[in-house]
């Protein structure tokens, strides 16, 4: 069983970047999913619970039902093994488009 698990927390987007991230790996899938139901504490039809795998790697997500003064937090890495510089420029061009690129 794997001990650390990655948790990603979104506001209403777990779902389309669990998707996402599926799609960019050949050995990738949705383990499990759970929405929220009318009357739950989070909005209808937003992830309640939902687990994923890239490449082995097990990671869990949700749409958090509590408000918070963020909407997700860069605080997270995720470490890839490429077997090319082709499968590095891929996969980095496709994390990085749209968003911002945090270096120190």
């Amino acid at each position: 069983m794997q001990k650390i698990t990655n948790f990603l927390m979104f506001n209403g987007k777990a779902e389309e970047a669990m998707n996402f991230y599926v799609s960019l790996f050949s050995n990738a899938g949705i383990v499990s999913i759970t929405h929220y139901g009318a009357n739950e504490a989070g909005v209808k039809g937003t992830v309640m619970h939902a687990t994923f795998k890239l490449q082995g790697q097990l990671f869990m997500c949700i749409d958090s039902s509590a408000q918070h003064s963020f909407t997700f937090t860069p605080a997270m890495s995720l470490y890839i093994g490429c077997e090319s510089d082709r499968e590095i420029d891929k996969l980095f061009s496709a994390l990085s488009a749209n968003g911002n690129i945090l270096c120190l």
